[in-house]
């Protein structure tokens, strides 16, 4: 263990409704907004360096990552990818099995299985990695890039190609609806800057310059449970003002069960705002739709809340993001 790894002490779950967050917070107006807006981009990492946040990840944090693991236990952070269409994924996945040809099925000869698979990567189903010139925002992307750089023949700046060597570092989960005492927040509920706080104070975890923050809302698991719903108008997430807590905090990524913004929007006239205060000021390459069920019980069984995480996209040099399969290593 370094210096700056977190004693391993077991967790303090919170009492079924020991912490509860008002369900809806006040809209913000467009005004409030903006002065939250310009006020993060004053506290962003790495403006004009093009990796944006990333930039807080170090050979030095890498490192002391590396000390998180303990017992070499690895689990997914990423549902299987969806090829059937949904409320929520009306755009599915194609995956066709292009081979074997029929001359296979005689068990005879050197044959190879082959597919093909396309994807709507920024659905609400998938998991998936935004890159940061995903966000356009006034004419820009992060750091004053111009727009113009993304075209029909892909970005040609800040592209998810700015993570080609994987996105290493400490993850630090926060479950919210284990703070709450309930098995998941409900769709259009936010979770606030004083929510992210009293879940670590619940897990005696600490977030911290370089870390990867993992919210669950419980997306994943009410999706389970109920069925899918359309998550592009109603789903649980990050009220904007709690943006406010990861730049103080100076994280490198934010990722989350669900899309990171709550629908409807808290903000007047910005339909996603934590995305435009996290790619667009921040420079934060977000992670959508994750689960953490996985995770949960081992961080549980283990009295931890922190670990390796390594995240590794696809090399899609002119991609606004890609499909992403994230590990967690205990």
């Amino acid at each position: 263990m370094t210096g700056n790894a977190e004693p391993a002490r077991g967790p303090a779950p919170a009492r079924p409704g020991a912490h509860r967050a008002p369900a809806r917070q006040q809209h913000q107006s467009r005004a409030e907004f903006r002065a939250l807006y310009e006020r993060l981009c004053g506290l962003a990492v790495d403006p004009g360096g093009g990796r944006g946040a990333l930039a807080a990840l170090t050979p030095e944090t890498v490192r002391d990552a590396a000390a998180e693991v303990r017992s070499g236990r690895t689990v997914t952070l990423s549902s299987p990818v969806e090829t059937g269409t949904a409320p929520d994924n009306p755009h599915p996945a194609d995956h066709r099995l292009t081979s074997p040809p029929e001359a296979a099925a005689d068990g005879s000869g050197l044959h190879f299985a082959t597919d093909r698979f396309g994807m709507n990567v920024h659905g609400d189903a998938d998991s998936h990695l935004d890159a940061l010139c995903h966000v356009v925002y006034d004419g820009t992307l992060h750091g004053g890039v111009p727009a113009a750089t993304v075209t029909a023949d892909g970005a040609t700046a800040l592209s998810v190609e700015a993570a080609a060597n994987g996105i290493v570092g400490r993850g630090v989960l926060l479950d919210i609806p284990r703070l709450r005492g309930v098995r998941w927040l409900e769709p259009g509920d936010h979770v606030t800057a004083d929510d992210l706080a009293a879940a670590e104070a619940a897990q005696r975890v600490r977030v911290r310059a370089g870390d990867l923050l993992l919210v669950r809302v419980g997306h994943r698991r009410r999706r389970v449970e109920t069925g899918p719903w359309n998550a592009a108008g109603s789903r649980a997430g990050l009220h904007p003002a709690a943006m406010e807590f990861l730049a103080e905090r100076r994280v490198a990524v934010l990722g989350g069960d669900g899309n990171n913004d709550t629908a409807p929007s808290a903000t007047d006239g910005v339909a996603f705002p934590v995305h435009v205060l996290g790619v667009h000021a921040l420079g934060l390459h977000l992670l959508d739709y994750l689960q953490f069920e996985d995770l949960v019980p081992l961080c549980e069984q283990e009295g931890r809340w922190s670990f390796l995480c390594v995240v590794a996209p696809l090399r899609l040099p002119l991609a606004t993001g890609s499909p992403v399969n994230p590990i967690a290593i205990l």
